[in-house]
């Protein structure tokens, strides 16, 4: 599979409608931490702080002030793919989001994925996560024309939620 089939932009009118379905704080901080063409981060609502992130810009991820600033909600279409030490291009979704769960301030996250991405949420990963106090508390399936596969907005929180579970067992 080719570069182009991992990477996507989210639609402008996709991310107006997920926004319209967030409620904001006027003390929020947002951060969309892989905001490729700013879909997300110009439509985010009038009177919150809000930081942007983008490699394309020289702004990673990784380099932000999260002690300083400490965003409380992340919102963001994560890359599927990143390029590791050795310059191999893995699955990156969970690893982004543990580093996530790991930012005391950061409250809520809605991440935007494909079923490429969901699938790598395993039960073991989903338990790290859970370890650092990050839960799941909505998913929402998205349908994108242009994009082959499903698409799903995840709603992580610090809230635990018992409506999902985890199976471990690895069954034959």
């Amino acid at each position: 599979k080719t570069d182009e089939y991992f990477f996507h932009q989210s639609p402008e009118s996709l991310c107006k409608d997920i926004i319209s379905n967030i409620t904001f704080n006027q003390d929020d901080i947002v951060l969309e931490p892989f905001a490729g063409q700013d879909n997300f981060f110009k439509n985010l609502p009038q009177g919150i702080t809000k930081y942007r992130c983008e490699i394309e810009d020289g702004l990673d991820f990784k380099d932000f002030d999260y002690l300083g600033i400490k965003p409380n909600i992340i919102i963001t279409n994560p890359p599927f793919r990143l390029e590791n030490d050795k310059g191999c291009k893995k699955n990156a979704f969970f690893d982004i989001i543990l580093y996530f769960a790991k930012i005391d301030s950061i409250k809520k996250m809605y991440i935007f994925c494909s079923d490429y991405c969901f699938n790598s949420l395993t039960p073991k990963r989903m338990t790290k996560l859970n370890e650092n106090n990050l839960y799941i508390n909505g998913i929402t399936t998205i349908s994108v024309k242009k994009w082959k596969g499903r698409y799903y907005l995840i709603n992580f929180g610090r809230t635990k939620n018992d409506s999902f579970k985890y199976m471990m067992t690895n069954y034959e």
